[in-house]
């Protein structure tokens, strides 16, 4: 297995992680047995980076995460993160909390589900526009201080918050989406991470499963996805969208690769500081997405790549209006 080091300072990583959240929420078909099955084989081919959040389940994925890798604790990088809450009562509804002791709150939560003693990699999972970053990433760094936490990180941040951070408190990881159809980070914050020597951690690189061709119409989605709701899976935006995978598809066939494979094998080019963490809850995809570190792409190649998906080729918007608003804001992107 490939490595990786996150930042200058941060922990080496396998150069594929997974990311858990889909095997306890969001999308359809929950298997706890597989999902059980399919970590433990991502440990057998060397994965050694795992990706979940509080908010997942709630709760219920840091517990699946932490039972099953607890007697393997020494081999894996454990991320988590807080920050993002969901109502009890009504788990569709969501705030943002990073209040210096709701941090502390969530970590000592955390822990207790995931059943360790340190996390490896902490994240605030959005920006709490009524709380300073200063005064999030400062309760966050007392963690580290305690030996509660070893790295802290930040998600969907823009590149002067994430410089406003670092000052605190070195930060090791910024996670945001990103993938063929979202190329945002390459605005701004790609090259803050470099300059400040802060890992990249891309979510959704497979566009949360559209760019592997699996999805043909709206109805191919299962009545409880989460993505019936994502603009991008709707109406035109879903035909129009059908037209960069096809064109993904092409490219693959000629690289003797799946869409998938080839859809990764892009974002890992992207840098050696860059540790994608694409999602699944099944081994075949798992080994599927492994596949991507054997596919090697030319310079023609990434040029006929960026000439079907240059930025702002995706149609519709990356989350629904209530998710959307707490991303950071950026410049508009021009669109097909």
């Amino acid at each position: 297995m490939e490595t990786r080091k996150l930042g200058r300072a941060g922990p080496t990583v396998s150069a594929l992680g997974l990311g858990c959240m889909g095997m306890s929420d969001f999308y359809a078909g929950r298997d706890d047995a597989e999902s059980e099955a399919t970590l433990l084989h991502a440990l057998e081919q060397g994965i050694t980076f795992f990706d979940t959040a509080d908010a997942y389940g709630p709760g219920r994925n840091e517990e699946l995460v932490g039972r099953v890798l607890k007697p393997h604790r020494a081999k894996v990088v454990l991320a988590t993160k807080f920050g993002l809450v969901r109502d009890p009562a009504d788990p569709h509804k969501r705030g943002i909390n990073g209040k210096p002791e709701y941090a502390r709150q969530a970590c000592e939560a955390s822990l207790r589900r995931l059943g360790v003693d340190v996390i490896d990699l902490y994240y605030l999972h959005r920006l709490d526009p009524n709380t300073p970053i200063e005064d999030s990433v400062g309760a966050m760094a007392k963690l580290v201080e305690e030996g509660k936490v070893r790295f802290l990180g930040l998600s969907e941040v823009d590149g002067a918050t994430l410089r406003r951070a670092h000052r605190v408190h070195p930060i090791t990881a910024l996670q945001s989406e990103y993938s063929l159809w979202t190329r945002e980070p390459e605005d701004e914050v790609l090259q803050v991470c470099r300059e400040l020597g802060i890992g990249f951690v891309p979510y959704s690189p497979l566009g949360r499963g559209f760019l592997t061709g699996q999805f043909k119409r709206f109805e191919d989605l299962a009545q409880d996805d989460y993505r019936r709701n994502s603009p991008r899976f709707q109406g035109e935006n879903f035909t129009r969208n059908l037209e960069l995978v096809a064109h993904i598809e092409r490219l693959a066939k000629q690289k003797n690769c799946t869409p998938a494979q080839l859809a990764l094998a892009w974002v890992l080019a992207r840098g050696k500081d860059i540790v994608p963490i694409p999602g699944t809850k099944r081994r075949k995809y798992l080994d599927e997405n492994l596949g991507a570190l054997n596919v090697k792409l030319t310079e023609k190649d990434l040029a006929e790549i960026e000439a079907i998906a240059p930025p702002g080729v995706a149609a519709g918007e990356r989350y629904p209006a209530n998710m959307q608003a707490t991303l950071p804001k950026s410049a508009p992107r021009p669109t097909r």
